[in-house]
């Protein structure tokens, strides 16, 4: 039994879906204006779990996730850079679509465009209109949040309390401040579509609700997205999927992700030094070029998803704090941190693997991602058992059915046992590592079997890192193509001469042909001195660069 903590009853509940045979799952996804940072990355690869778990639990998953290509910074930006506003969100819209493959993201089964959707967007606001919960102003429609009852249940703030904030359009016009624009006239250069009212084009609320209803149905089982979505964005979808179709329609359970932080911060623009490390840190591009998008994955899932993780930056830029790429990604409400938090309590899964230990470095030192760096040893861990393993098994005979050892035989189940209490990755990631150590240990002849056995151990640890990787999305490459990637990316890091070393190897195994074990060990610690590392193996020998 799969349960999730439902925001809208703010405790973890059973879930149970409307219908078992299929389960439909919509989640936000970004406004396209720029390029992505890892604030945005994190519900991409949270909602991209909970789906892949779904689809291990069910028979069938329908996930949808939007993209918004029409907004006011999309337009805002394209005048900055002398681009039609379509032109500019269809070119991010693809860096996005790459970001997220690079983080091992499978693409959710209908990625709805905004632009493309006009017509059910129209008719939703029709059907709001002819409700009494829609009214029309000079070409503007608004949303009249006083006549829906229900407003404010799921942020948990009573109508009373709530007040006109930067999230919500202040128009002396409106019928209240907290009404909420679903339909905006055009203006003179932008983008705008016909209408009932005139030409124009959506709010951004209402584009989520028609998008949902149009793949999903009125009534579908799960509505994700980070928490600072809850008020307005999803607050505003609610009212106006309800306020069209009646209590009780919309999405059945809510979930919400938590904040990435920033060393320990929120995000202050008044922080000068933290805009410059924003620049040239936060940018998910940065990110997967140093270390590659498995690891920046991993580290999204130490932590359970509904719980804040820091991330650390050491070191500062250089004072002119140059951006790295073309925008910081989306707006806030897509990821950006607004408070402090050291991750997951103890209860919901430690990380799987000891901290970097690196000091604090000064303003002009080169900048490092500590959890990163660890997350990058962990994957390459991993990797580097999934080869040995599938060395292993790739001589030998298949010793049939019979016992495995004990040892091999659990970790899975608590792996999907995490997973199903609401999605706690942290334990997850923690029984994959139990079964990554019993696979070592056994190759390392420190758990004894019998022939038969060990391989029998071996073919059944494989079989099940297999299924991990598929819920995971993790360690799902070739191992051996996934290795000599990350040897490249982190050799040319360290500005070390490959094809030095590959003849330093070669020189090695001459001389060891040739029994001249002084002049192996010597070839050995050369290499070593310049933080590569041999590994000699029954196909040869292959190398890593050294932590």
């Amino acid at each position: 039994m799969i349960r999730v903590h439902d925001t809208l009853q703010r405790r973890k509940v059973d879930f149970l879906p409307i219908d078992p045979s299929h389960v439909r799952l919509y989640a936000c996804g970004p406004t396209v204006y720029g390029l992505i940072h890892i604030g945005n990355a994190r519900p991409l690869v949270a909602f991209d779990v909970v789906a892949r778990h779904l689809r291990a639990r069910f028979p069938k998953v329908t996930y949808v996730r939007n993209v918004t290509d029409v907004d006011d910074k999309i337009i805002q930006r394209a005048a900055e850079a002398g681009e039609e506003p379509q032109a500019l969100a269809a070119r991010f819209a693809a860096e996005y679509r790459k970001d997220a493959e690079a983080l091992g993201c499978l693409p959710p089964d209908v990625e709805p465009r905004v632009t493309t959707h006009i017509p059910e967007i129209v008719a939703l606001i029709e059907t709001l209109c002819a409700r009494g919960v829609g009214y029309v102003v000079d070409g503007d429609v608004y949303f009249a949040v006083e006549r829906f009852a229900g407003y404010g249940e799921l942020s948990g703030q009573p109508l009373d309390q709530l007040e006109s904030g930067s999230r919500v359009e202040v128009d002396e016009r409106k019928q209240s401040p907290l009404d909420f624009a679903l339909w905006k006239s055009a203006k003179p250069g932008e983008p705008s579509w016909p209408s009932p009212w005139g030409a124009g084009r959506p709010g951004w609320h209402i584009e989520c609700s028609a998008m949902a209803e149009r793949y999903l149905g009125v009534e579908f089982d799960l509505h994700g997205g980070g928490v600072d979505l809850i008020f307005p964005h999803h607050e505003n979808e609610r009212a106006q999927s309800q306020g069209a179709h009646g209590a009780g329609t919309f999405s059945r359970h809510w979930l919400h992700n938590g904040f990435v932080n920033f060393n320990d911060k929120k995000i202050a623009k008044s922080d000068e030094r933290m805009q410059r490390l924003l620049k040239r840190a936060f940018t998910l591009r940065v990110l997967l070029d140093r270390h590659g998008g498995e690891a920046v994955r991993f580290f999204l899932l130490t932590t359970q998803y509904r719980h804040p993780i820091n991330f650390e930056v050491l070191g500062s830029p250089p004072q002119d704090g140059a951006a790295v790429g073309p925008g910081s990604g989306s707006p806030p409400q897509d990821g950006a941190a607004v408070g402090p938090g050291s991750g997951s309590p103890p209860q919901d899964g430690a990380a799987v693997g000891p901290g970097s230990g690196a000091e604090r470095g000064g303003e002009g030192d080169e900048l490092r991602f500590p959890g990163l760096e660890e997350a990058e040893r962990q994957v390459e861990y991993g990797y580097l058992t999934m080869r040995r393993l599938g060395e292993a098994l790739a001589v030998g005979k298949d010793p049939g059915a019979g016992p495995v050892l004990e040892e091999a035989a659990g970790w899975l189940g608590e792996l999907g046992e995490a997973l199903d209490d609401d999605f706690n990755t942290a334990g997850a990631l923690a029984a994959l590592q139990q079964g990554l150590g019993v696979a070592n240990r056994l190759l390392d002849g420190k758990l004894a079997a019998p022939k038969d056995v060990k391989r029998r151990t071996l073919m059944r640890l494989a079989a099940d890192l297999a299924a991990a990787s598929g819920e995971l999305g993790l360690l799902c490459a070739d191992p051996a193509t996934w290795l000599s990637a990350h040897r490249a990316r982190r050799a040319a890091a360290r500005k070390l001469d490959v094809a030095a070393i590959e003849a330093a190897i070669s020189e090695r195994a001459a001389a060891r042909a040739a029994k001249d074990f002084a002049r192996s060990d010597a070839v050995r610690d050369q290499v070593k001195l310049l933080g590569v590392e041999l590994m000699d193996g029954a196909s040869g020998t292959t190398w890593r660069v050294a932590d």
